[in-house]
């Protein structure tokens, strides 16, 4: 029998290397992509013959490309907890299997949500901008009146999406005694439980009462623009949003028009609505925070997620259910 290939579309962290499964190695043969992303054209040729296809968001899994994969395609093992890359009906259609990376990306994406929303509140960007410039040495020492910013402790933190990442966002504000509420299609105990102690209200309810607004739940076709003028409008002018999970979440042309109206303290973004293009007036403003979709880059928790889709990848080459199905 010819040797499985396992075609990885983007250079991965850590070691290229399947696991054995229960006690017997697994071999393969690796086609593996380069740093940036390949032209659609390009991946088809590296896809093709594959048995399994590992993928990173910035790959669109589609019908044209399971096609150009061909009939020994087995899996597609995504380098995500997101799957929204994917056609998951084209993969069922065709009885290909869907793996994702859950778990390994919520402390890093809870740490990049938190680490936006303090910079957002103390005005990191333009303070650092200022101190590399030639004014503060101009200047003098700063006067008492100067770059404040906001503080968190005591305030509202309301979490969209109350999944893994989720409450660890909500977790990290335990340190600012923040009081949480969620929104979710059902009831959380682990949110609602010590020591969170949240409280689940709807969307409204919660926007209109959050000093900070962080968002982690899929993007779905019910979630495109779950985030829009008038969900915008509901929020205080002194409030921020953060968002870690799907660009697409939040209309970012309304967005636009919040933070330049004074309408909203400050936005945390590490994803865009058209990534990787970003919004051209967001570039510009100060009140803003831009990240280029980096949540989970921290070394131990991506080389944890390529332990991970090799790890599915091998349950799915002996004929074993892989760990981490979505499909």
């Amino acid at each position: 029998m010819p040797r499985p290939i396992i075609t990885i579309a983007r250079q991965l962290p850590g070691r290229i290397e399947l696991p054995s499964v229960n006690g017997q190695p697994i071999d393969a043969e690796f086609r593996i992509g380069g740093q940036d992303a390949l032209p659609r054209e390009r991946l088809f040729e590296l896809a093709r013959g594959s048995t399994i296809l590992i993928t990173w968001v910035s790959e669109r899994v589609d019908a044209a490309l399971l096609d150009a994969a061909g009939p020994e395609l087995k899996a597609v093992c995504n380098f995500a907890v997101g799957v929204d890359n994917i056609d998951l009906a084209a993969c069922r259609a065709r009885g290909i299997k869907v793996t994702n990376t859950p778990d390994a990306v919520t402390e890093g994406t809870a740490d990049m949500a938190w680490t936006l929303l303090l910079a957002v509140a103390r005005r990191l960007i333009p303070a650092d901008r200022f101190a590399r410039s030639p004014e503060y040495p101009r200047r003098g020492p700063l006067g008492p009146t100067e770059f404040v910013g906001l503080d968190l402790t005591g305030r509202t933190l309301l979490i969209v999406g109350a999944g893994r990442i989720g409450r660890a966002v909500a977790l990290r504000s335990i340190g600012w005694g923040m009081r949480v509420l969620y929104v979710a299609r059902t009831r959380h105990w682990d949110f609602e439980l010590a020591p969170l102690a949240a409280r689940r209200v709807s969307l409204e309810e919660g926007l209109r009462e959050a000093d900070a607004v962080s968002i982690h739940t899929p993007l779905t076709p019910e979630t495109r623009h779950l985030i829009g003028e008038r969900q915008l409008a509901l929020m205080k002018p002194t409030a921020i949003l953060v968002n870690t999970a799907r660009g697409p979440i939040v209309d970012e042309a309304a967005l636009v028009r919040a933070l330049k109206d004074k309408r909203l303290y400050g936005a945390g973004l590490d994803v865009f609505e058209h990534e990787p293009k970003v919004h051209p007036d967001l570039l510009t403003l100060d009140n803003a925070v831009l990240t280029p979709h980096i949540g989970s880059a921290a070394a131990r928790y991506r080389e944890a997620m390529t332990e991970m889709v090799l790890a599915n990848a091998a349950a799915v080459l002996a004929g074993l259910p892989p760990p981490n199905p979505v499909v």
